[in-house]
């Protein structure tokens, strides 16, 4: 058995790995960048090399002090994870080459399968069918373009190398071959350093379903399918075991074609055989085409392991020690229904833009499995992928599954950057998703309606205000004492939501909270749990310094700027405002009185301080509405600045 494992990965599937090793009694080492120094990952680990370096090319993807490093702590197994190193036949080759047990299939196997072309005319051999299209080695552009006009429009032009859709074009005309081609082959070598291509007939309506395969270098199975048909980009954001409406004819179908592609190549460990399947038409066992192999563990393992009851990194810990696969087929059936998202950092309202910054809130919803490298405090670094979370939920049907994951994701909270959330609910309340009709395309087609932000509600700034005044969630009677100078609980506080800004004035009675948002009165009650709307639920909030969240159908941030700040106590037309309500304390100039930039206008007393408000521009007083000793409102008009005129 294994006694030490090296997991040369980081994050969420580095810390996974960990609690199984853990749980087998295997002591694990952990590597870690220079900004990965008190990671998760770090810390789920027994033992920490540091690698050194920010950038993957710094430190992940340093194969061999990655090996030196299991060598010098002793460790006598490497677990690639995914991502990184996990499909580099050369780091596999070389592990073993050091005396170490690589865990996953063979450097031959990731080899056989890391070219598509290859890859596909063995499958041929293996009769396992494949997407009509031409996989030879000439990549003359005459050739190609002729390939495609035979096996007919519309074609994909695929790089032959790598994988997350890089290096792969549509093409729907002759016309237009040319110039996808010259683009396809240049990403494809900037990213792989391989620009070779194959062409492959485009099918309609496609459904992305794979096979979960495990092997023990002689023999394998298949453990169930997933449906992996929503992405974006060809990047997955949803997954799901098993596949909606899969007749049991066509999985076992599918499922002896992925068996054969694994045996084929001797495959040891846990692999992904991954179909394409035309939804034009309803499933059929004769109606799948292979598209490529992945040879590690998926991100999206979870949900095989929910439905099957097993965990895959156990099985892989032990094949790689020299066991046997621990089922066979007729001991491996599958109850209820798994549905995974990948939670991300990035802004969906800015085209998923990566959001770096420090988690201040990290609450995951109730009844779901979490899968996580960060934690509250932890920055999103810039350098990695930014997944924050997979969240998943099991449930005895797919129904329940995705009330499962809809009231989970609704009751999670982050705050310190922006995510994918919002998106993510829309994605499962999309009515295609929830009836199972669906194909790789439908997020791009409905993007412009599942990223869709209404404007904050009224309840939205008043719950914003409610949090932006740090009000506690109880013993009101004492925690509002001298919360105002001059009418008891009352304030006012000035909120931007992107370009627009308003004055919300709250007012404190109890347990209750009687809040004004242009003119509208809302009336908001507390407990234990925290502030709620008269009458209904759902909606909380938190404050992050000046950034207010709001959490409710959807996620608003509120800014809540310096009342006393210029930009906020001075409008455009030079009228000086008050930022709350209170006492002027005295007043230094008078009417038609020049000022310069700067000058102190009057003084205003608030909650017990006593602030200076200052002309913004040179000119001079054209109105002054109070005096010392006048009471003022949040909003007064307090003073008119007529700015100097320029003379041309």
């Amino acid at each position: 058995m294994i006694k030490k494992l090296l997991i040369a990965n980081r994050g969420e599937i580095a810390c996974r790995i960990a609690r199984t090793a853990s749980r087998m009694g295997i002591d694990t080492l952990a590597v870690a960048s220079a900004s990965d120094a008190e990671a998760c990952h770090v810390l789920a680990c027994d033992d920490v090399f540091y690698l050194g370096g920010n950038t993957p090319s710094e430190s992940y993807l340093r194969g061999a002090d990655i090996i030196q490093a299991a060598l010098l702590r002793g460790a006598d197994a490497v677990h690639p994870g995914y991502g990184f190193l996990s499909e580099d036949p050369d780091f596999a080759q070389a592990v073993e080459d050091a005396g170490l047990i690589w865990v996953g299939p063979s450097s031959t196997a990731i080899r056989a399968m890391g070219l598509k072309d290859a890859a596909k005319l063995l499958m041929e051999k293996a009769q396992v069918p494949v997407v009509p299209g031409y996989h030879e080695e000439v990549q003359s552009p005459d050739i190609l373009r002729a390939a495609a006009s035979d096996i007919g429009y519309p074609v994909l032009i695929k790089a032959v190398a790598g994988g997350g859709g890089k290096g792969m074009r549509l093409v729907t005309n002759d016309g237009e071959f040319s110039e996808h081609l010259v683009s396809a082959q240049s990403e494809a070598r900037a990213s792989f350093g391989n620009d070779r291509v194959l062409i492959e007939k485009f099918v309609s309506n496609p459904r992305h379903i794979e096979i979960q395969v495990f092997g023990d270098g002689t023999s394998a199975v298949y453990l169930y399918e997933r449906d992996c048909s929503l992405q974006r980009r060809h990047q997955k954001v949803v997954e799901e075991a098993p596949a909606p409406a899969m007749p049991q004819d066509m999985r076992e179908a599918m499922g002896q074609a992925a068996v054969r592609a694994a045996e084929a190549i001797g495959y040891a460990s846990a692999g992904t055989v991954e179909f394409i399947v035309d939804s034009s038409c309803p499933l059929r066992f004769d109606n799948f085409y292979f598209m490529e192999m992945n040879t590690r563990l998926q991100v999206e393992h979870p949900v095989t392991e929910e439905i099957l009851g097993i965990d895959l990194v156990e099985w892989q810990l032990r094949v790689a020690a020299g066991h046997v696969l621990p089922k066979l087929q007729d001991e491996i059936s599958a109850q209820g229904h798994s549905i995974e998202v990948r939670l991300y950092a990035e802004d969906p309202q800015l085209d998923f833009l990566p959001s770096s910054g420090c988690l201040s809130r990290l609450e995951f919803g109730p009844g779901l499995r979490v899968e996580t490298g960060v934690r509250v405090g932890d920055k999103i670094s810039p350098f990695y992928d930014p997944m924050i979370a997979k969240l998943i939920s099991s449930g005895t049907d797919r129904v329940q599954a995705r009330a499962k994951l809809l009231r989970g994701l609704r009751q999670t909270f982050i705050a310190g950057v922006k995510t994918n959330r919002d998106f993510l609910i829309a994605l499962l309340e999309h009515q295609d998703f929830a009836s199972g009709s669906f194909d790789t395309g439908l997020i791009a087609r409905d993007l412009v309606q599942l990223t869709h932000l209404d404007a904050p509600s009224s309840r939205d700034w008043a719950v914003a205000a409610i949090f932006a005044l740090s009000l506690p969630r109880e013993d009101m009677d004492v925690a509002y004492q001298g919360f105002s100078n001059f009418s008891s609980l009352q304030h006012s506080v000035l909120l931007r939501w992107q370009d627009t800004e308003n004055l919300v004035q709250v007012s404190i009675s109890g347990h209750c909270a009687s809040v004004e948002v242009q003119s509208e009165i809302l009336e908001l009650k507390t407990n234990m749990q925290g502030w709620f709307l008269a009458g209904s639920d759902g909606v909380t909030g938190f404050k992050d310094g000046q950034h207010i969240y709001v959490y409710g159908t959807s996620t608003y941030v509120f800014e809540a700027p310096n009342p006393l700040d210029r930009s906020s106590t001075i409008k455009s037309d030079g009228s000086i405002l008050a930022p709350m309500p209170g006492l002027v304390k005295a007043v230094f100039v008078k009417q038609g009185q020049q000022v310069a930039q700067g000058d102190a206008i009057l003084v205003l007393e608030a909650m017990k301080m006593q602030h200076t408000l200052r002309a913004a521009e040179g000119g001079s007083v054209g109105e002054l509405s109070v005096e010392a000793d006048d009471q003022v409102k949040a909003g007064q008009v307090l003073a008119l600045i007529k700015l100097d005129e320029i003379s041309v």
